[in-house]
């Protein structure tokens, strides 16, 4: 009795090492190695839409970079571009007032000649509203150029003339005809000035 229960367990384990896993409505092989073909030809296939789909998916990363570079510069473009209108919108305005100072400087160089009394008191008031107004421009980024006595920089500087003098050193600015500013480090207008010449010695 034994040995037929024996025999009866060995035959259901073979039939279970052989038993295809396909469902009732697939066609199944004789044999285990080709069983469930319907399965592997499903993963090829699922395979190959993989491989089809990675170079799409390259291209769309490239894209998404290319326009998230293309943002950043431009989130960069408009920064620089509100920077220098706040800096710089005032320019032209700056540019009419300038000229004001100019009117200053003439009256102050035109008073200084006389001598009395008066004339010192109406002075000492230019000079007092010539540099509250300066002072007001100040604030809004102006900059007088120094000039006088330094060496000469065309990237400030326009020369009118030259002239040869005794004890200057070459190109040392000697005279302002006009003076000049900066806004907020670019120039506005150069000062016009006359550089010294030296003289050779024998």
């Amino acid at each position: 009795m034994k040995d037929v229960n024996k025999e009866v367990l060995t035959e259901i384990l073979e039939n279970d090492e052989h038993e295809c896993t396909c469902d009732s409505d697939s066609k199944c092989c004789d044999n285990t190695e080709n069983c469930c073909s319907d399965d592997k030809n499903s993963a090829e296939e699922l395979t190959d839409e993989t491989v089809e789909i990675q170079p799409e998916k390259e291209d769309f990363e490239k894209k998404y970079y290319y326009l998230a570079a293309e943002m950043d510069n431009l989130r960069k473009r408009f920064q620089r571009e509100r920077e220098n209108f706040i800096k710089f919108g005032n320019e032209r305005i700056l540019k009419d007032l300038i000229e004001v100072l100019d009117t200053f400087d003439h009256c102050i160089i035109a008073i200084e000649k006389n001598d009395d009394e008066k004339s010192k008191q109406i002075l000492s008031g230019i000079q007092m509203a010539r540099k509250q107004f300066y002072d007001a421009l100040a604030k809004n980024g102006l900059e007088q150029i120094d000039a006088m006595g330094v060496e000469f920089d065309p990237n400030f500087h326009e020369a009118m003339a030259q002239q040869a003098i005794e004890n200057k050193k070459n190109h040392e600015i000697i005279a302002e005809y006009q003076k000049g500013y900066i806004l907020n480090g670019r120039l506005l207008r150069p000062s016009k000035v006359v550089i010294a010449k030296e003289i050779e010695k024998d």
